[in-house]
């Protein structure tokens, strides 16, 4: 299967495409977000209804939000720290 590429997509000039290997979770700075979260908020519990869930999703987003070093910790990667984050 051939990779597509979206050719007509215009992107403004301070925007810039970084294409990832497939199959490279680790690559990808929210799948360790998304591990933390598991392993620190969900653990192995079990929930009455999806609205208990996304009260859980919620606690854990706000306890990362108040945790900016923890946050860059988990998705600043090396590779990540040489694009140029700003347009000015």
């Amino acid at each position: 299967m051939a990779l597509a590429h979206a050719h007509d997509l215009a992107l403004p000039d301070n925007l810039r495409l970084l294409f990832l290997p497939p199959y490279s979770p680790e690559l990808n700075p929210v799948e360790h977000v998304w591990e933390y979260l598991r392993e620190n908020h969900f653990g192995n519990d079990t929930f009455p209804t999806l609205e208990a869930v996304g009260e859980r999703l919620c606690e854990g987003l706000r306890a990362l939000a108040a945790q900016p070093d923890l946050v860059r910790s988990l998705t600043c990667f090396d590779w990540l720290n040489t694009i140029r984050l700003s347009s000015n």
